[in-house]
């Protein structure tokens, strides 16, 4: 049996709900577009896999190798994240 530490990020949207019921058209397409344009990027440069995504939620796992990255990649994506854009 092979075993690895990794380091496990559980995101999910803040107000999703809330933004499903205010306009449920326009808030898909910015999530998908904040997804396409930030989040699956940062993945990919720090080397994470998506393990599941459900609605507004996702994990990634991240290998330990990479745990400094892996939280400088995650405040990277956040910060590059505008709530005027994506809210």
């Amino acid at each position: 049996m092979e075993r690895r530490l990794s380091a496990i990020l559980s995101a999910d949207v803040f107000g999703y709900s809330r933004l499903m019921g205010e306009e449920e058209v326009g808030t898909l397409a910015r999530l998908k577009a904040c997804r396409r344009e930030l989040v699956d990027p940062a993945i990919e440069e720090f080397h994470g896999r998506i393990v599941k995504l459900m609605g507004d939620g996702a994990l990634v796992e991240f290998v330990s190798a990479r745990l400094v990255a892996v939280l400088f990649g995650i405040i990277s994506c956040h910060s590059g994240i505008s709530h005027e854009d994506y809210d």
